[in-house]
């Protein structure tokens, strides 16, 4: 089975009083291990709530989701949250580092919670901020970084257990052309190297010109806008 993530006519709908209002209808499309994809469409077409889908962090009125033949409606609570600290990475618009924490402890924060020891977590977490050329900032605190170097961080930290898909949400949202650049060479690079699959929402144009496979939200479904 070469499919990652599949989806079957998912369908997600939200009750106000006597009426129904549905945010996703008939959802079904694949992915494949390494495949880079992305979602366009209006703001509140229902992009993020299929991410969130996708994610386990929500469930479908109905329809199914399948990661790597696995059905998640058969996963209990515990074995999703392990899901997604080790199967899922996460890139937001917005960093969402721990302020408190430096860029070490950021990055080793999802192998600490997968009970990996302090010494190991770290010595992982240096060799990924290697690849993402922030090995000398390992001791900085997100406020005395740029906002770049923060986003860096966030897909350091993304990639810290080597994840099968990685979901973002508009990771190059907040970031000038310049660091735009970075973080999509280090997004396909990192797909490169580990065979990691994306699934990117996007309004970026650069990032759009780029994605090999793309679909479209519109009127609450999903179609394939180009290949």
């Amino acid at each position: 089975m070469n499919n990652i993530i599949k989806c079957i006519n998912l369908h997600k709908s939200y009750q106000n009083g006597d009426s129904s209002f549905n945010i996703l209808k008939k959802i079904s499309f694949e992915l494949k291990k390494g495949d880079i994809a992305g979602i366009i469409g209006e703001s509140g077409s229902g992009k993020t709530t299929l991410l969130h889908l996708l994610a386990g962090l929500d469930t479908p009125t109905s329809g199914d989701i399948l990661f790597n033949g696995r059905l998640f409606s058969s996963m209990s609570s515990n074995q999703m949250s392990k899901f997604r600290n080790v199967e899922l990475g996460f890139i937001y618009q917005f960093h969402h580092l721990m302020l408190d924490f430096n860029v070490l402890e950021n990055v080793a924060i999802p192998l600490l919670i997968s009970n990996k020891s302090k010494k190991e977590s770290e010595e992982i977490a240096f060799n990924m901020l290697k690849k993402v050329h922030l090995e000398e900032k390992i001791k900085k605190y997100p406020s005395e970084l740029s906002g770049g170097e923060r986003q860096r961080v966030a897909v350091a930290r993304a990639f810290i257990n080597k994840p099968s898909l990685i979901i973002a949400d508009e990771p190059t949202g907040n970031l000038d052309s310049y660091n735009t650049n970075i973080i999509l060479n280090l997004i396909f690079q990192l797909n490169f190297d580990c065979n990691t699959s994306f699934l990117i929402v996007t309004h970026d144009p650069d990032l759009i010109k780029k994605i090999p496979i793309l679909f479209q939200m519109k009127s609450s479904q999903l179609f394939n806008y180009k290949n």
